[in-house]
């Protein structure tokens, strides 16, 4: 139960409230969120299956497409079954510690995608600037260790999100106005001063995520340098096709994080719950579209899918 403002406690379940200001739309809400979560675990299961059981998608480009498929359905999973809870049971009691745990998978999730999209951005630059040298400089040597980089950068990112949100003292109140623990609605709960929680919120969107970004900005500002460059307009079309894909999935997954880092830093004169629904975009936009994306514009993943639902649907025909 709340607890007065001016009593310091250490709350041992907060109560995740869902969207406050949308009550009586969260059955629609509910509906949507429902439909784009089973949208996500079918996209990236099927996408997975296809990847590690076809031996020719063993490649780099394929590889990193796993790894976010992997990276979407563990941020996903992580969020949305609990916010189905909420709007459908008002189940939103979370203790502490799984509070923490979450928060720490579903930021990690998303700071792992934001390498993840770097290291494709790496992947497509090696493969039309230097084409002749791509098999030998992304082995499977060095794609595993990009990946163990990947989640460590990831650990060791996040973690002191949630050793800073464990260390506060907290007065106000166990009630959360989100249907997820986020970093900042829970610390904005503390009786503490939690100048020290956003300066490294900040800094971690501008030198992180930010620094991502402008890489992945200049290795496509190089690729469209070498792709002008080449005297065949069919080669130009088929360099700009490839790349194509992966540009889409960039500004999915970017735009939706930059909206709602702009409506946390305008929160006084936004709306809590356009703040709250913009915060969840970036949980349920990029992981249900990323499968469709690479499924309807990359041709091996696309020929593969469509042999999966023919042999499931010639199976299916087969009297008994």
């Amino acid at each position: 139960m709340p607890a007065e403002n001016h009593t310091v406690f250490d709350p041992a379940t907060y109560i995740l409230t869902g969207i406050p200001g949308t009550e009586e739309s969260q059955v629609w809400i509910s509906i949507s969120f429902c439909l784009m979560y089973v949208v996500t675990l079918f996209g990236n299961s099927l996408l997975l299956f296809i990847i590690l059981t076809e031996q020719s998608l063993h490649e780099p480009m394929y590889l990193f497409m796993s790894m976010l498929a992997a990276a979407d359905l563990l941020l996903s999973t992580t969020a949305v079954p609990k916010m189905l809870a909420i709007f459908w049971f008002r189940a939103g009691d979370i203790s502490f510690a799984a509070c923490l745990t979450q928060m720490f998978f579903i930021h990690g999730s998303f700071m792992a995608e934001s390498a993840i999209l770097l290291a494709m951005a790496f992947d497509r630059y090696v493969a039309i600037c230097d084409p002749l040298r791509y098999t030998i400089i992304l082995t499977k040597s060095v794609i595993g260790k990009m990946g163990l980089a990947v989640v460590t950068r990831s650990f060791c990112t996040i973690f002191p999100f949630v050793f800073l949100v464990k260390r506060l003292n907290f007065c106000r109140t166990n009630l959360v106005p989100h249907d997820y623990c986020d970093y900042m609605a829970v610390a904005r709960l503390a009786c503490d001063d939690i100048t020290v929680h956003i300066m490294y919120g900040v800094a971690v969107a501008i030198f992180v995520l930010g620094l991502d970004a402008v890489l992945i900005a200049v290795s496509y500002g190089l690729i469209l340098r070498a792709v002008f460059r080449l005297p065949s307009k069919d080669a130009r079309l088929k360099a700009l096709h490839t790349c194509g894909s992966h540009v889409c999935i960039i500004l999915m997954f970017y735009v939706p994080s930059v909206f709602s880092s702009l409506a946390h830093q305008f929160r006084n004169i936004i709306p809590g719950y356009i703040v709250n629904l913009l915060a969840n975009l970036y949980v349920l936009i990029p992981p249900m579209l990323n499968p469709i994306v690479y499924g309807v514009t990359t041709k091996e993943v696309l020929k593969r899918v469509m042999n999966v639902f023919y042999r499931c649907c010639s199976r299916s025909s087969v009297p008994n």
